[in-house]
């Protein structure tokens, strides 16, 4: 593998998730739509069931602040995910001729212990984002920015922009852990074939399509098994919003500033503020909404959005690291450094 600097690494990853964001951003939107829990009563028409137009309306409402937070999230990601791979690798014991970690379990934890750090920085976009695609701006309303008028929600209490940092972490966490190693095996299984067969060409195109497929193949799998888990995070995202607005609700007769603060509030601590932090997205847990979910669509309600997820994600994991990887391969090789079979991925 090529030696990359960590600003090869970072502008890759950021220049990948920039691209992928633009593309299928709508096919994002549409998923959280279905899997909010007012899809019937604003998506469909009525009785009818039939969906209404009003789901494809918007679709890119909340990019922007996905866009600024997706850069440095997922220049952070692969930055840990490479120096985490690069480290466990090396450090690797041999018994009896064997590494004693398996590669898979390496790509686990190097995954997983990235994604813990890119959802610290990815969370507050994530819940403006979910909340501002279910801003209603149909046709004969007053039209708003939803990006906006989701944050004017949260600007007396900003810290409850983390409070969803365990549900996407929750979602986040086992579909790396399954897309990474199945990502990892799919790429070895194609580079061998094409050797087998003498049809490698070693080529930075070639390289590039490899990563997409396999890619696209162990992102879809993982999106579809951890559907249950993603439409439970999309609950709860959106609670994050109803909850830190009765958060900065003042009590009944209380004494607000020109702020609309309490005296209470005003002469709240830092330390009172981090512990608000920690303080649950919705008042629901997580066991607590699934059963609901069960209770009022079945064990199929968990499922929803699980095929336009499941596509969305092989497209965009395909992108996402198929450009990843090119982009890191191309910056190494403008340096000077020659490329053999094991850099192009």
């Amino acid at each position: 593998m090529s030696s990359n600097s960590n600003i090869d690494i970072w502008i890759a990853g950021a220049f990948a998730a920039f691209t992928v964001d633009l593309i299928v951003y709508p096919l994002d939107t549409i998923k959280t739509r279905i899997q909010s829990p007012d899809y019937k009563r604003i998506y469909t028409n009525g009785a009818e069931g039939a969906v209404n137009r009003a789901l494809f309306r918007g679709g890119y409402q909340g990019v922007g602040s996905v866009i600024i937070a997706t850069l440095p999230s997922s220049g952070a990601f692969f930055t840990t995910y490479e120096g985490v791979k690069s480290v466990i690798s090396d450090r690797n014991p041999t018994v009896n001729g064997k590494a004693f970690l398996p590669q898979p379990l390496i790509h686990a934890a190097a995954s997983g212990t990235a994604e813990l750090v890119s959802c610290a920085i990815l969370t507050p976009a994530e819940v403006i984002k979910q909340n501002a695609q279910m801003v209603d701006n149909s046709p004969g309303k007053p039209r708003v920015n939803a990006t906006l008028q989701t944050i004017r929600r949260f600007q007396s209490n900003p810290l409850a922009l983390w409070r969803g940092y365990t549900a996407l972490a929750g979602r986040n966490l086992p579909f790396t852990a399954l897309q990474f190693p199945l990502f990892e095996r799919i790429k070895v299984s194609i580079k061998r074939y094409r050797d087998e067969k003498g049809i490698r060409t070693n080529t930075l195109l070639e390289g590039g399509l490899i990563t997409a497929v396999s890619a696209g193949t162990g992102g879809s799998l993982a999106a579809v098994v951890t559907t249950p888990v993603d439409v439970v995070k999309t609950r709860i995202m959106l609670a994050a919003a109803e909850s830190a607005a009765e958060d900065q609700k003042p009590g009944k007769g209380a004494v607000v500033d020109a702020t609309g603060k309490t005296v209470q509030d005003a002469k709240q601590t830092v330390k009172d503020a981090v512990k608000n932090l920690t303080k649950p997205p919705s008042r629901k847990g997580s066991m607590q909404i699934a059963r609901e979910i069960v209770a009022d669509a079945g064990i199929k309600g968990l499922f929803r959005g699980g095929l336009l997820r499941g596509m969305w994600t092989m497209l965009g994991s395909g992108l996402y690291l198929g450009v990843y990887e090119t982009g890191r391969i191309y910056l190494a090789s403008r340096r000077g450094e020659s490329l053999d079979g094991d850099d192009v991925m």
